[in-house]
Protein backbone atom coordinates (compact mmCIF):
# COMPACT_ATOMS: atom_id res chain seq x y z
CA UNK A 1 0.00 0.00 0.00
CA UNK A 2 2.80 2.35 0.84
CA UNK A 3 4.98 1.22 -2.11
CA UNK A 4 2.65 2.57 -4.85
CA UNK A 5 2.48 6.26 -3.64
CA UNK A 6 6.25 6.28 -3.27
CA UNK A 7 6.69 4.98 -6.78
CA UNK A 8 4.43 7.79 -8.12
CA UNK A 9 6.46 10.40 -6.28
CA UNK A 10 9.67 9.04 -7.70
CA UNK A 11 8.24 9.05 -11.22
CA UNK A 12 7.23 12.64 -10.75
CA UNK A 13 10.76 13.60 -9.76
CA UNK A 14 12.19 11.87 -12.81
CA UNK A 15 9.65 13.64 -15.09
CA UNK A 16 10.50 17.02 -13.67
CA UNK A 17 14.22 16.36 -14.05
CA UNK A 18 13.85 15.30 -17.62
CA UNK A 19 11.84 18.41 -18.59
CA UNK A 20 14.52 20.72 -17.38
CA UNK A 21 17.36 19.48 -19.54
CA UNK A 22 16.25 16.94 -22.18
CA UNK A 23 13.10 15.73 -23.79
CA UNK A 24 11.26 12.86 -22.22
CA UNK A 25 12.16 10.67 -25.18
CA UNK A 26 15.88 11.16 -24.57
CA UNK A 27 15.38 10.45 -20.88
CA UNK A 28 13.62 7.20 -21.64
CA UNK A 29 16.54 6.10 -23.81
CA UNK A 30 19.20 7.02 -21.24
CA UNK A 31 17.41 6.34 -18.00
CA UNK A 32 15.41 3.15 -17.72
CA UNK A 33 12.69 3.18 -15.15
CA UNK A 34 13.80 -0.17 -13.65
CA UNK A 35 17.45 0.97 -13.53
CA UNK A 36 16.53 4.17 -11.83
CA UNK A 37 14.14 2.46 -9.50
CA UNK A 38 14.67 0.69 -6.16
CA UNK A 39 17.26 -2.22 -6.48
CA UNK A 40 15.81 -5.73 -6.29
CA UNK A 41 17.42 -8.34 -3.99
CA UNK A 42 19.20 -11.37 -5.64
CA UNK A 43 17.49 -14.72 -5.60
CA UNK A 44 18.93 -18.03 -4.31
CA UNK A 45 21.83 -19.58 -6.36
CA UNK A 46 20.87 -22.16 -8.93
CA UNK A 47 22.17 -25.77 -9.07
CA UNK A 48 25.66 -26.51 -10.42
CA UNK A 49 25.82 -27.46 -14.02
CA UNK A 50 27.43 -30.62 -15.46
CA UNK A 51 31.23 -30.87 -15.84
CA UNK A 52 32.40 -29.87 -19.23
CA UNK A 53 34.77 -31.97 -21.44
CA UNK A 54 38.46 -32.26 -20.43
CA UNK A 55 40.58 -29.60 -22.04
CA UNK A 56 43.85 -30.10 -23.90
CA UNK A 57 47.11 -30.34 -21.95
CA UNK A 58 48.59 -26.93 -21.41
CA UNK A 59 52.16 -25.78 -21.82
CA UNK A 60 54.60 -26.46 -18.97
CA UNK A 61 54.48 -23.79 -16.34
CA UNK A 62 57.30 -21.33 -15.79
CA UNK A 63 57.34 -21.59 -12.02
CA UNK A 64 59.60 -23.61 -9.70
CA UNK A 65 59.92 -27.35 -10.35
CA UNK A 66 58.23 -29.58 -7.78
CA UNK A 67 60.03 -32.09 -5.52
CA UNK A 68 61.25 -35.35 -7.08
CA UNK A 69 58.96 -38.27 -6.43
CA UNK A 70 60.02 -41.56 -4.76
CA UNK A 71 62.07 -44.04 -6.88
CA UNK A 72 60.19 -46.71 -8.78
CA UNK A 73 60.53 -50.49 -8.44
CA UNK A 74 63.95 -52.04 -9.12
CA UNK A 75 64.14 -53.40 -12.63
CA UNK A 76 65.67 -56.79 -13.63
CA UNK A 77 69.52 -56.97 -13.64
CA UNK A 78 71.16 -56.33 -16.95
CA UNK A 79 73.81 -58.46 -18.66
CA UNK A 80 77.31 -58.37 -17.23
CA UNK A 81 79.52 -56.02 -19.12
CA UNK A 82 83.04 -56.67 -20.39
CA UNK A 83 85.84 -56.24 -17.82
CA UNK A 84 87.39 -52.84 -17.82
CA UNK A 85 91.02 -52.14 -18.46
CA UNK A 86 93.36 -52.55 -15.45
CA UNK A 87 93.94 -49.44 -13.45
CA UNK A 88 97.33 -47.84 -12.89
CA UNK A 89 99.72 -49.58 -10.55
CA UNK A 90 99.65 -48.15 -7.07
CA UNK A 91 102.58 -46.84 -5.14
CA UNK A 92 104.80 -49.24 -3.24
CA UNK A 93 103.55 -49.73 0.28
CA UNK A 94 105.51 -49.34 3.46
CA UNK A 95 107.76 -52.15 4.57
CA UNK A 96 105.85 -54.61 6.72
CA UNK A 97 106.65 -55.53 10.28
CA UNK A 98 108.68 -58.76 10.20
CA UNK A 99 109.10 -59.08 13.93
CA UNK A 100 106.30 -61.65 14.28
CA UNK A 101 107.62 -63.74 11.38
CA UNK A 102 111.18 -63.60 12.71
CA UNK A 103 110.00 -64.67 16.14
CA UNK A 104 108.12 -67.60 14.61
CA UNK A 105 111.17 -68.55 12.51
CA UNK A 106 113.39 -68.56 15.60
CA UNK A 107 110.86 -70.78 17.34
CA UNK A 108 110.80 -73.21 14.39
CA UNK A 109 114.59 -73.35 14.26
CA UNK A 110 114.69 -74.15 17.97
CA UNK A 111 112.13 -76.89 17.41
CA UNK A 112 114.19 -78.36 14.55
CA UNK A 113 117.31 -78.41 16.73
CA UNK A 114 115.36 -80.17 19.49
CA UNK A 115 113.96 -82.74 17.05
CA UNK A 116 117.43 -83.43 15.67
CA UNK A 117 118.74 -83.99 19.16
CA UNK A 118 115.85 -86.35 19.88
CA UNK A 119 116.54 -88.22 16.64
CA UNK A 120 120.21 -88.62 17.46
CA UNK A 121 119.22 -89.94 20.87
CA UNK A 122 116.78 -92.44 19.33
CA UNK A 123 119.46 -93.62 16.91
CA UNK A 124 121.88 -94.21 19.75
CA UNK A 125 119.18 -96.00 21.69
CA UNK A 126 118.33 -98.11 18.64
CA UNK A 127 121.95 -99.00 18.05
CA UNK A 128 122.27 -100.05 21.69
CA UNK A 129 119.05 -102.11 21.87
CA UNK A 130 118.46 -103.47 18.37
CA UNK A 131 121.64 -103.42 16.39
CA UNK A 132 125.33 -102.82 16.15
CA UNK A 133 126.92 -99.63 14.91
CA UNK A 134 130.25 -99.50 13.17
CA UNK A 135 131.53 -96.29 11.65
CA UNK A 136 128.70 -94.78 9.65
CA UNK A 137 126.70 -98.01 9.39
CA UNK A 138 124.07 -99.50 11.66
CA UNK A 139 123.24 -103.23 11.42
CA UNK A 140 119.81 -104.35 12.63
CA UNK A 141 117.94 -107.68 12.60
CA UNK A 142 114.34 -108.54 13.50
CA UNK A 143 115.32 -112.12 14.40
CA UNK A 144 113.12 -113.56 11.62
CA UNK A 145 114.32 -116.16 9.09
CA UNK A 146 113.17 -115.84 5.47
CA UNK A 147 114.31 -116.44 1.85
CA UNK A 148 116.76 -113.98 0.32
CA UNK A 149 114.11 -112.32 -1.89
CA UNK A 150 112.08 -111.41 1.20
CA UNK A 151 115.18 -110.14 2.99
CA UNK A 152 115.86 -107.71 0.12
CA UNK A 153 112.23 -106.55 0.07
CA UNK A 154 112.16 -106.03 3.86
CA UNK A 155 115.34 -103.96 3.88
CA UNK A 156 114.12 -101.91 0.90
CA UNK A 157 110.85 -101.07 2.72
CA UNK A 158 112.96 -99.73 5.59
CA UNK A 159 115.07 -97.70 3.14
CA UNK A 160 118.03 -99.91 3.91
CA UNK A 161 120.04 -102.64 2.13
CA UNK A 162 121.00 -106.22 3.00
CA UNK A 163 124.07 -106.10 5.26
CA UNK A 164 127.33 -106.56 3.30
CA UNK A 165 130.68 -106.26 5.15
CA UNK A 166 133.52 -104.43 3.39
CA UNK A 167 136.05 -104.95 6.14
CA UNK A 168 136.83 -107.37 8.97
CA UNK A 169 135.45 -104.85 11.48
CA UNK A 170 132.09 -104.63 9.66
CA UNK A 171 132.06 -108.45 9.34
CA UNK A 172 132.49 -108.74 13.14
CA UNK A 173 129.70 -106.19 13.74
CA UNK A 174 127.27 -108.19 11.56
CA UNK A 175 128.32 -111.42 13.29
CA UNK A 176 127.62 -109.88 16.71
CA UNK A 177 124.17 -108.62 15.66
CA UNK A 178 123.03 -111.87 13.98
CA UNK A 179 124.33 -114.36 16.58
CA UNK A 180 123.20 -116.97 14.06
CA UNK A 181 123.49 -117.74 10.36
CA UNK A 182 122.29 -114.75 8.28
CA UNK A 183 122.16 -113.67 4.63
CA UNK A 184 124.69 -111.16 3.30
CA UNK A 185 124.02 -108.69 0.51
CA UNK A 186 126.30 -110.59 -1.89
CA UNK A 187 125.33 -112.86 -4.87
CA UNK A 188 126.62 -114.24 -8.17
CA UNK A 189 123.15 -114.33 -9.76
CA UNK A 190 124.23 -112.03 -12.58
CA UNK A 191 127.41 -113.95 -13.51
CA UNK A 192 128.12 -117.41 -12.14
CA UNK A 193 131.28 -117.52 -10.00
CA UNK A 194 131.58 -113.71 -9.89
CA UNK A 195 130.17 -112.55 -6.58
CA UNK A 196 129.07 -108.90 -6.38
CA UNK A 197 127.41 -106.61 -3.87
CA UNK A 198 123.63 -106.39 -4.41
CA UNK A 199 124.12 -102.60 -4.47
CA UNK A 200 126.66 -103.01 -7.30
CA UNK A 201 130.43 -103.34 -7.46
CA UNK A 202 133.02 -106.06 -6.96
CA UNK A 203 133.91 -107.41 -3.50
CA UNK A 204 136.54 -105.44 -1.60
CA UNK A 205 136.69 -107.94 1.31
CA UNK A 206 135.99 -111.68 1.65
CA UNK A 207 136.00 -114.21 4.50
CA UNK A 208 135.16 -117.50 2.79
CA UNK A 209 135.12 -120.81 4.60
CA UNK A 210 137.75 -123.27 3.37
CA UNK A 211 136.89 -124.74 -0.07
CA UNK A 212 134.09 -122.23 -0.50
CA UNK A 213 132.39 -121.00 -2.60
CA UNK A 214 131.83 -124.28 -4.45
CA UNK A 215 128.37 -123.75 -6.01
CA UNK A 216 127.28 -127.12 -4.68
CA UNK A 217 124.51 -128.57 -6.84
CA UNK A 218 124.82 -125.66 -9.33
CA UNK A 219 122.33 -123.55 -7.37
CA UNK A 220 124.21 -121.69 -4.64
CA UNK A 221 124.04 -118.06 -5.74
CA UNK A 222 123.62 -116.37 -2.33
CA UNK A 223 126.05 -115.90 0.59
CA UNK A 224 125.55 -116.46 4.33
CA UNK A 225 127.65 -115.54 7.35
CA UNK A 226 127.96 -118.37 9.88
CA UNK A 227 128.08 -118.01 13.65
CA UNK A 228 131.87 -118.12 13.45
CA UNK A 229 131.87 -115.15 11.07
CA UNK A 230 133.03 -117.08 7.98
CA UNK A 231 131.09 -117.15 4.69
CA UNK A 232 129.50 -119.89 2.62
CA UNK A 233 127.56 -119.86 -0.63
CA UNK A 234 124.01 -121.20 -0.38
CA UNK A 235 120.73 -121.43 -2.27
CA UNK A 236 118.78 -118.14 -2.30
CA UNK A 237 115.57 -120.11 -1.63
CA UNK A 238 116.81 -121.21 1.80
CA UNK A 239 115.68 -119.26 4.88
CA UNK A 240 118.13 -117.47 7.15
CA UNK A 241 118.17 -114.38 9.35
CA UNK A 242 117.60 -110.98 7.79
CA UNK A 243 120.16 -108.29 8.70
CA UNK A 244 119.64 -104.81 7.24
CA UNK A 245 122.27 -102.11 6.90
CA UNK A 246 121.32 -98.46 7.62
CA UNK A 247 123.41 -95.34 7.19
CA UNK A 248 124.11 -94.02 10.69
Amino acid sequence: MFLFPSLLALLHVVTVSCSETKTCEDVQKACNLISCGIPVTNGTPGRDGRDGPKGEKGEPGQGLRGLQGPPGKLGPPGERGAPGSPGPRGQKGDRGDNSAAETKLDSLESEVRRLRADLDYMRRLQAFSLGKKHGKKLYVTNGEKMPFSRVKALCAELQATVAAPRSSEENKAIQDVAKDTAFLGITDEATEGQFMYVTGGSLSYTNWKKDEPNDHGSGEDCVIILKEGIWNDISCASSFLAVCEFPA
